[in-house]
């Protein structure tokens, strides 16, 4: 993969090149702020980018805004934001374009590189990766008009799992049930969120992003 870096914090972001190149991917920038990111993305159209929130001038959300800006620039361009805390009204424009290709995960909670790498693949995939935690704190923020309603409380669990990027042999083994239940739970939520199968879009994202919204 190309991969875009932007931290402020020089050893972080020297580490994060040294951790992405020794895993066989190629680190096509490495920048320090928030406009630099953007014309990052737009010059090398990365496979993927890792952003950290807080980056200067007021170490507070550019990272994050930069990250929005990005994919209005180049619609869809995969990012993986790292962040201390949660940014929720940012967190819900990353998603509201409904592309996909987005992850969000606290530091304090990325303990495994294993995990991290396979967090990166998973957005540079198309995939959505996000923490409990900003799970937690978008469905807070849920709208009355709740789109979600019709399903049970099983299937509201195998989505929640789902938007924290488990495949469904995870889901079943967290949940302890067999794969095929797992699978069953999955064709119901698509059905009563009317997400009929569609070669352009990816399904497991669209129940996703409907969960987060």
């Amino acid at each position: 993969m190309r991969v875009v870096i932007a931290d402020d914090a020089v050893l972080l972001r020297e580490g994060l090149i040294r951790l992405v190149e020794e895993n066989g991917h190629t680190v096509v920038a490495a920048v320090g702020d928030g406009p630099a990111l953007v014309g990052a993305v737009t010059e090398h159209r990365p496979d993927v980018s890792i952003v950290d929130v807080r980056m200067p001038p007021s170490h507070t959300d550019e990272g994050l805004r930069a990250a929005v800006e990005a994919r209005s620039l180049v619609p869809g361009t995969p990012v993986l934001v790292l962040s201390q805390y949660v940014e929720v009204s940012y967190a819900e424009d990353l998603l509201a374009d409904r592309a996909g290709a987005v992850g969000y995960l606290l530091k304090d909670r990325v303990s495994e590189v294993a995990d991290f790498l396979d967090a990166l693949d998973r957005v540079a995939g198309g995939g959505t990766v996000l923490d409990p935690e900003v799970v937690s704190q978008l469905l807070v923020r849920r709208r009355r008009d709740d789109p979600l309603r019709s399903l049970t409380p099983r299937e509201r669990e195998v989505l929640s799992l789902m938007a924290e990027g488990r495949s469904n042999t995870a889901i079943a083994r967290r949940l302890v049930v067999t794969d095929g239940a797992v699978e069953k739970h999955v064709r119901n939520i698509f059905t009563k969120l009317d997400l009929p199968p569609d070669d352009e879009q990816h399904r497991r994202v669209l129940a996703v992003l409907t969960y987060l919204q």
